[in-house]
């Protein structure tokens, strides 16, 4: 409810069926339209997010994962975590997993190295995996090693053409070192925000240059070390489809990729639908976006990153929602300085061994419990302030995900294979139904 009088709750009264007519609008499911299939819903595990989760005593530590990642009970179920490869601008500070001092190379990677993320990310992972051996994992970069750059600083700058190979290699190397931690990692972004290089860190990454990078050096390179990793393009916002596309018609690159991802700062969820009409042969992922709320707000926005990303983007091919990030401090730290994201609230908060679940974690709770990795999503209409998306989940059951952006109470009906029920909602909240 948007005045938190409930806050992700399951409720006790069974929805009354109906037969009879009314003019209230009507939610119509139809699982005979199917649509894309759902890899999972969840959070980038930030190297800030796992410092914090590290640092919480044992038992404390132990209770939160199992609120997070189990299924049962009151635990929500995440499916899907990102992670960075190398640093995101949610760390401390920045690094690669091969850092030099300016002026020298390492075209042999004899110097790469984990043991940044052996401080946080892999143990963390490592409890994580032991609750969900079947997560999904996405890894992105942010900025290569700084050698390999045009410039030697973490902010912007482009990727030398002389280093593509060793780049490449650098994927497989991070790929196979996770591995040998017990870490399989999933799927790749080239590039975070390829078009955004005030990040600190961050790369600007052409798309005629990214599908270069993937044609001659990166795909190669997977296929060589027989990775089965899925390669994914563009991780940036929905207001350049445009660049996804380019490099998927180009068929020396698209050959190695499996799809494209998304955020949202910029641009309409329906340009992955766009994308999907373009390439419909390739996955649509939803890889990013901030979800924040004032600190003791009275009210909760939920209809907000629910109506656009839990639905939207699902109306619109994702297999995923990832939202940014899993954790930070009440002072939203850590961040990197010149460049880091001050803002960026968590989905928990965590105060030593406290933590307090703030807007991202409801949102995501509402499909992560209960559409789990191999739901398919099928039909239902579109009717004004009930913006909603419908899945039939792997074990025969079928969910139903409501938000009321109006401004007063709906009555509504749900129908499915001839049976009809009668819901309602209030203005500012979200429902997910279960039969």
């Amino acid at each position: 409810m948007a005045d938190r009088s409930v806050l992700f709750t399951r409720q006790a009264d069974l929805l009354p069926s109906t037969a009879s007519k009314n003019n209230a609008p009507t939610i119509t499911i139809d699982d005979r339209q199917k649509f894309q299939s759902v890899d999972g819903f969840g959070f980038a595990l930030t190297g800030g997010s796992a410092q914090h989760i590290i640092k919480m005593s044992p038992p404390a530590r132990a209770a939160l994962l199992q609120e997070l990642f189990a299924t049962g009970g009151n635990s929500i179920g995440i499916s899907y975590l990102r992670l960075s490869i190398g640093a995101s601008d949610l760390n401390e500070k920045v690094f690669s997993y091969n850092d030099l001092p300016e002026g020298q190379t390492d075209l042999s990677l004899q110097h790469f190295d984990l043991s940044e993320d052996k401080k946080d990310i892999i143990p963390v992972m490592r409890e994580i995996l032991a609750i969900n051996p079947k997560i999904k994992i996405m890894a992105s970069p942010w900025s290569p090693p700084l050698w390999m750059k045009t410039s030697y600083d973490a902010r912007g700058g482009m990727l030398k053409p002389e280093y593509y190979d060793v780049y490449a290699r650098y994927f497989v190397r991070y790929i196979q070192e996770m591995k040998k931690e017990g870490i399989a990692i999933d799927a790749i972004t080239v590039q975070n925000e390829p078009l955004h290089p005030g990040n600190n860190p961050s790369l600007l990454m052409a798309a005629p240059d990214q599908a270069i990078f993937i044609k001659n050096n990166l795909g190669p390179a997977f296929k060589a070390a027989n990775l089965k990793t899925k390669i994914i393009i563009y991780d940036h916002n929905a207001d350049r489809p445009d660049y996804p596309i380019s490099i998927l018609d180009d068929p020396g690159a698209s050959q190695y990729i499996d799809g494209s991802a998304f955020h949202l700062y910029g641009g309409k969820i329906e340009a992955l639908s766009d994308v999907h009409q373009a390439h419909p042969d390739k996955n649509i992922y939803f890889s990013e976006q901030m979800v924040v709320e004032p600190p003791d707000s009275k009210t909760i926005n939920i209809i907000n990153p629910v109506r656009r990303l839990i639905i939207g983007a699902m109306r619109n091919w994702s297999k995923n929602v990832i939202e940014w990030n899993l954790a930070a401090d009440p002072d939203n730290k850590p961040f990197t300085d010149r460049g880091g994201c001050s803002m960026c609230q968590g989905a928990i908060t965590i105060n030593g061994d406290r933590f307090t679940k703030n807007l991202a974690y409801y949102s995501i709770a509402h499909a992560s419990k209960f559409v789990r990795p191999g739901a398919v999503r099928i039909a239902s209409n579109e009717i004004v302030d009930l913006p909603n998306v419908a899945f039939k989940t792997a074990d025969g059951k079928t969910v139903l995900i409501v938000a009321n952006t109006g401004k007063e109470l709906i009555k509504f009906n749900i129908t499915h294979r001839q049976k009809q029920l009668s819901a309602s909602l209030q203005k500012g909240a979200v429902a997910t139904y279960i039969w």
